[in-house]
């Protein structure tokens, strides 16, 4: 068993500590993030993040679509939405803890492939929820990974997102036809019902955690504002 080697720590709101890790592998160093004993990310667990994006970018039918990230995470589906926009597309991500930007360039520099530095691309360090609530038809695409989804895990906050209220708010931040993305460790049926009470046309996708299409599987809501 290769030992991992903490390379640094980030005080999250609320007092919590992230831990970031590498392990030496033959090929490519693996990343993880922790939150305590939980493993929040794996650079080898890149499927469901990159879905995330390739699942919107095709549903949309906008010439230069601007959409908002909301969690860097480890910029997998930065990456991947980035591989299928058009040139002149508008990319914010929006990303609470500034020390996962700071990792992102350095010393996970290897897994961003440039991606922050793509002219499409704007990164605010701040609430992804802040950013919704000022915006008015701003958005043909919100994505959003900043927890292990619509139960709050890391930050309490996070909920607001997710409720009837935040619902409302992404909804009128979104343009005609615009898409709510949400990413989330496991499915949540209660969270299915509140898109649909909020009058989102609702696709719930399966998909698997890794790239080559095994291991854990997770859960995608494509929200589609009517």
């Amino acid at each position: 068993m290769i030992a991992r080697e903490l390379l640094d720590t980030a005080t999250i709101p609320g007092g919590d500590e992230l831990r970031l890790f590498r392990r030496a592998l033959k090929g490519a160093d693996e990343y993880s993030i922790m939150l305590g004993r939980i493993e929040l990310m794996n650079s080898r667990l890149s499927g469901s993040e990159e879905a995330l994006a390739t699942l919107t970018c095709e549903r949309l039918a906008v010439k230069n679509p601007r959409i908002l990230i909301g969690g860097y995470g480890m910029g997998f589906t930065l990456r991947a939405a980035l591989s299928v926009l058009p040139p002149q597309a508008n990319v914010e991500v929006a990303e609470l803890i500034p020390a996962i930007v700071k990792w992102a360039r350095d010393p996970m520099s290897s897994l961003s492939h440039n991606s922050l530095d793509d002219s499409r691309v704007t990164i605010t360090i701040g609430d992804v929820s802040d950013i919704i609530n000022k915006a008015d038809r701003d958005y043909d695409a919100i994505l959003l990974d900043v927890d292990n989804g619509p139960d709050g895990l890391t930050h309490e906050a996070n909920d607001r997102l997710y409720s009837m209220a935040g619902l409302a708010a992404a909804k009128k931040a979104l343009r005609s036809n615009g898409i709510l993305a949400v990413w989330s460790s496991e499915g949540d049926s209660r969270f299915t019902a509140r898109l649909h009470k909020a009058s989102f046309a609702v696709d719930v996708k399966t998909v698997a955690a890794r790239s080559n299409g095994k291991g854990a599987k997770h859960t995608i809501w494509l929200a589609t504002k009517r």
